[in-house]
């Protein structure tokens, strides 16, 4: 099999995907606000109005932190980049600023099923592509120099993989249970951090 060419080294790369990370996240505060002008009664109403967006913004704000983490493990050993690594991140990319939006949806429209699942679909794409990206890095190791993925690449291998199910399984709970469904995204969260735990006592 003939290798693909290079392209360089992954610098700009992981530069971009720092950057669309960061204004993604940016752009996840912008819908949360309090208007001016307020009674007491009124700004307290408004300051309630605000929890929904509060708890939109930290489910987002972990998924996409996580995804971030993921992406920059996936690169670590990278030395060279190819047009095929450049397509999937780009593509990766453009997911993770898009979150916004179904972000929004969960914050206001919360008791939707539609809002549930298009937010399941949509972290669960970036997820995907985000695991494609991965195992195409693994199975190049020209990509690396050379060198074995190394033991923390698998298991951020293995995370990307359990993310994509959860999300993935949402949708049909969503459909059986409605917006209820949305308790089960905690399960990442919880393995994410079990696994950081058995890391430490290692």
């Amino acid at each position: 099999m003939r290798n693909p060419t290079p392209e360089g080294g992954p610098e700009r790369l992981i530069t971009l995907a720092d950057g669309v990370f960061a204004i993604a996240i940016t752009l996840l505060v912008l819908d949360i606000s309090v208007p001016q002008g307020l009674g007491s009664e009124e700004f307290h109403q408004a300051l309630s109005d605000t929890l929904p967006d509060l708890g939109a913004y930290g489910i987002s704000l972990a998924v996409l932190g996580g995804f971030w983490r993921d992406h920059r493990a996936i690169f670590r050993t990278v030395r060279q980049v190819d047009g095929q690594v450049i397509s999937l991140t780009l593509l990766g990319l453009g997911l993770a600023a898009l979150l916004p939006f179904p972000t929004a949806l969960v914050s206001e429209y919360g008791d939707e099923r539609a809002s549930v699942i298009v937010y399941a679909v949509a972290v669960a794409s970036l997820g995907a592509v985000h695991l494609a990206l991965a195992v195409l890095v693994a199975r190049r190791p020209w990509l690396r120099g050379g060198a074995a993925p190394a033991r923390d690449e698998l298991l951020y291998a293995v995370d990307l993989g359990a993310t994509v199910a959860v999300f993935l399984v949402t949708v049909p709970l969503a459909l059986a249970i409605g917006p209820a469904a949305m308790w089960w995204w905690l399960v990442p969260v919880k393995v994410w951090l079990g696994r950081r735990e058995n890391a430490r006592a290692e």
